[in-house]
């Protein structure tokens, strides 16, 4: 799956299959476009943990860490 990865406020990065970064929660942002990613499922992406990502996208459409610690959930509630 291609991720884009952009960058929030502080250490927040958000992962989405959203090239424009659309879906990812505003009160992280703004947005800014980072990089892109080829991520597959059992690969191995440094400072990435590639299951929770993939998961997160599939369940919430988008993964979001805080100096590299999961978010995701904080932002869905």
């Amino acid at each position: 799956m291609q991720a884009h990865i952009f960058r929030g406020q502080g250490r927040v990065f958000g992962a989405t299959a959203h090239a424009s970064g659309e879906n990812l929660p505003p009160q992280y942002g703004p947005w800014a476009a980072f990089k892109t990613l080829e991520l597959v499922r059992g690969g191995v992406q440094p400072g990435l943990n590639v299951v929770s990502c993939l998961d997160d996208i599939d369940t919430f459409g988008f993964h979001l860490t805080d100096a590299h610690v999961r978010i995701t959930e904080q932002a869905t509630d």
